[in-house]
């Protein structure tokens, strides 16, 4: 049999109807009542209706006390927030609410999985039976590791003016936090003049625009074609190379490939160009961390302080927001706390000018490593430590918290 639990009565008949033989549910106490009675049960499809977080909690005790039974989530949309749902919980699959066809499909795979697991339990396994056991086993235990491991956290560095230094604090506190330990992705999303490349010494094969190519179907092979390995714990993927490429990624391949990177590595690090486009939007979309860079002068002061007006009319909370003091000595009658009266923040982290940063970009390599004893250097190791911290935590429910309540502005 297939248990259904959904509160909304029309899409409760749907899927009865569909499912022959089902028993639907409006609230979790009777479901659960009905499978203490019926221990035969081998499937619950949840509904669209359930709140994600009942859906988790059944989930998670379905996972603990009925290990058999296949928990089917069905979502209107079935993006990166429902299958990191899924993942967490121990839910076998998600599916989306109006795909009959692979809601029936899923609850024949729970079917199948249960039958191999009550096979199993009583010693009658066959073969054939110990080898899809042993398969489902290894899924399982990966969805779990993948729930259950570090989910990488994405730093967005960001400001509405340019030459500030946004591409050396990405470039260094990328290379600081891989040289910490950590796995390390440096996106560079400045698709007209992007730096990242040049400034580490790269020559990539090839970049993002290369996500064109694969027809919105942003998997594993797609990720690893555009990754441009710097070190152990370092890559990079580089902007575009040429600017009059007939091929250009989409902010929804974009968006993709940053969501499949906060699963692969501990942490993101993303470069931007100078506005709010629909790169930097995605990328701010998805950012546990933005990172703010202004110089010590009346334009990047006047750009920081549009950058923050419009952050929090998108509805960025203040709180993910990390300001980066750049040429902080400059004797330019404007004071470092003037600026910071007047931006409304506190510097994280404030850089002096040097030669040496100069020589660093000259020579294509990170200032923390060319001049390891720089007071920049040790302010950006510093810096990148605080967002390390957080890097190997899991980091969801505060940034879909965040993200729940954004106004969301696109072109057209």
């Amino acid at each position: 049999m297939t248990a259904i639990l959904e509160p909304d009565t029309s899409q409760a008949n749907i899927l009865q109807a569909m499912l022959h033989g089902s028993a639907a549910f409006q609230d979790m106490s009777a479901l659960r009542d009905h499978l203490e009675a019926t221990p035969q049960e081998f499937a619950v499809v949840i509904g669209p209706s359930v709140p994600a977080d009942s859906a988790a909690e059944f989930a998670q005790w379905a996972r603990v006390q009925r290990p058999d039974l296949g928990v089917i989530l069905l979502r209107d949309t079935v993006n990166s927030d429902a299958l990191a749902l899924a993942l967490r919980s121990g839910m076998r699959e998600v599916v989306g609410a109006r795909d009959l066809a692979g809601v029936t499909t899923a609850v024949q795979r729970a079917r199948s999985v249960a039958s191999a697991i009550g096979q199993t339990l009583l010693g009658e396994a066959q073969a054939a039976a110990d080898a899809a056991m042993a398969q489902v086993a290894a899924e399982a235990a990966a969805a779990q590791a993948a729930a259950e491991g570090p989910s990488g956290r994405l730093h967005t560095v960001f400001s509405t003016k340019g030459g500030v230094g946004k591409s050396l604090v990405a470039t260094n506190v990328a290379v600081a936090l891989a040289d910490a330990g950590h796995r390390v992705c440096l996106v560079d999303l400045d698709v007209n003049s992007g730096d990242v490349a040049i400034m580490l010494q790269l020559n990539p094969t090839r970049t993002i625009s290369d996500l064109a190519g694969f027809q919105g179907v942003v998997d594993d092979g797609a990720v690893d074609s555009v990754l441009t390995k710097y070190s152990d714990n370092l890559s990079i993927v580089a902007a575009p190379i040429r600017l009059d490429s007939p091929d250009q990624a989409t902010a929804e391949d974009i968006g993709k490939l940053l969501d499949a990177l906060k699963y692969r590595f501990d942490a993101v690090v993303v470069d931007t160009s100078g506005v709010f486009d629909d790169q930097a939007l995605t990328a701010l979309d998805r950012s546990d961390t933005i990172i703010l860079v202004g110089t010590l002068d009346i334009p990047a002061l006047k750009g920081l302080k549009l950058a923050t007006n419009t952050l929090n009319l998108l509805n960025f909370g203040k709180d993910s927001w990390r300001f980066v003091l750049n040429r902080a000595d400059g004797r330019v009658g404007l004071s470092v706390d003037e600026y910071e009266s007047t931006l409304g923040l506190k510097a994280a982290l404030t850089l002096v000018s040097a030669n040496e940063v100069l020589n660093a970009v000259n020579r294509g390599e990170p200032l923390v490593r060319a001049y390891a004893g720089h007071q920049n250097s040790r302010g950006l190791v510093r810096f990148a430590a605080t967002l390390g911290h957080t890097s190997t935590s899991a980091a969801t429910s505060e940034s879909a918290g965040r993200k729940s309540g954004r106004l969301r502005l696109r072109k057209g």
